[in-house]
């Protein structure tokens, strides 16, 4: 098989030359432990510092309110618990949404283990929550709200501006109320100032946006309630306890820079290619349709459900044929439900299993559309033809 095209950049990306370049140092030559005192251990710790001051300038925030961790769902995870776990006493009641990513879900599940109360508010076809029905669900005992920035199976970006004036108006009203987003899937193409969003808590991965697997940030803003989540060393000020991992920090801080500075021109090339995308595949394919909001989306997100056939179906032909592509969170590919999100937004299980995303990168080219747009049909017909399912599709 000739060169692979590569269609799934929402479940990792590439590391970026100038990312593996900064980071490579601190495998070798600057290898200390950044919590010892020594001069190799000094430069380790410089290169933290620095790291920490880009990744605040990307957010917009505070470097202290910077804390590194191993990844979105660890970002996640700490964020949900460690504010809802510090609010236990005033308020007991969490709001999140039932198109959210796992790594949040299930903390909400396990929280409720523990006595805790989730809300978990439906979303319209689209996937998007309602503001309304957000402060509907708003109780005296509630204490934390986490709704996504941007969803990452099909790309719906939620009113994430809107709740934080729902919530800043609550507080005006002296509720303790703490706001946590996740924006994992968001960077790279949605500006990330973390005052402009109005979010106290927000989570990030390195490996969505061309930088290392196994490395995040959680925003935590000062002041805002949070009982730490990992315990057993000062690191992070005292709010992550481990040594810390250099070399991968180094790359998140130099991913996000790049991430940000292009972000424009990255953002106009996915959609473009996106778009294109879009308009082939509902003008190629009958029984077809496009999930997620038509415009209020990620710039490179495209989520198709294809009746009568198996989305697993269509990825390992379109494998044999050298494009990746997903059937949504690489999370839970390995399971054989069909996606939270789809029947969220009202789609039957039956529809649900047909899905496909393809998310697109800087690498992706015209080309590359052209030639998914000239197989996938063929694909389609082929396995309808063989499903027990397939009816002759109507006019």
């Amino acid at each position: 098989m000739g060169k692979m095209i590569y269609m799934d950049h929402a479940a990792t990306t590439p590391v970026h030359p100038k990312v593996l370049e900064a980071m490579m140092p601190y495998f070798t030559e600057k290898y200390g432990n950044p919590s010892s005192v020594y001069s190799v251990a000094q430069e380790a710790r410089k290169a933290v510092d620095e790291a920490r001051d880009k990744t605040a300038r990307a957010l917009g925030c505070r470097p202290s309110e910077i804390i590194f961790t191993s990844g979105g769902t660890e970002s996640d995870n700490a964020a949900v618990r460690g504010a809802a776990l510090a609010l236990r006493q005033g308020g007991d009641h969490i709001i999140t949404s039932s198109v959210e990513h796992h790594a949040v879900l299930h903390t909400c599940q396990s929280l409720e283990k523990q006595g805790l109360e989730v809300t978990y508010l439906p979303v319209d076809r689209y996937g998007q929550v309602g503001v309304d029905e957000l402060e509907g669900a708003i109780t005296d005992r509630t204490s934390v709200i986490s709704i996504m920035m941007a969803n990452n199976e099909v790309g719906t970006i939620q009113p994430i501006a809107e709740i934080a004036e729902v919530v800043k108006s609550y507080r005006q009203k002296g509720r303790n109320l703490v706001f946590h987003s996740d924006a994992v899937q968001a960077a790279g193409a949605l500006d990330l100032d973390v005052n402009k969003w109005g979010v106290d808590m927000l989570s990030l991965s390195a490996h969505k946006f061309y930088g290392p697997k196994g490395t995040g940030v959680l925003y935590l803003r000062r002041g805002t309630p949070f009982t730490p989540y990992q315990t057993g060393g000062s690191q992070e000020r005292n709010r992550r306890a481990g040594t810390e991992n250099v070399p991968n920090i180094v790359g998140l801080a130099t991913a996000l820079e790049l991430a940000q500075t292009h972000r424009e021109s990255a953002s106009q090339h996915s959609r473009r290619l996106r778009d294109r995308l879009i308009e082939g595949i509902l003008s190629r394919i009958e029984r077809v349709q496009l999930n997620g909001h038509p415009t209020n989306r990620l710039p490179n997100n495209v989520n198709f459900v294809f009746e009568f056939v198996e989305g697993e179906s269509i990825l390992l032909n379109l494998d044999f044929a050298g494009i990746a592509a997903s059937s949504g969170s690489a999370c839970t590919s390995a399971s054989l439900d069909p996606s939270h999100v789809l029947l969220a937004m009202g789609l039957p299980a039956e529809v649900a299993h047909g899905s496909v995303r393809f998310s697109l990168g800087t690498a992706n080219t015209d080309d590359d559309v052209d030639y998914l747009l000239s197989i996938l049909p063929g694909i389609v017909a082929k396995l309808r033809a063989m499903s027990p399912l397939t009816q002759t599709p109507t006019s």
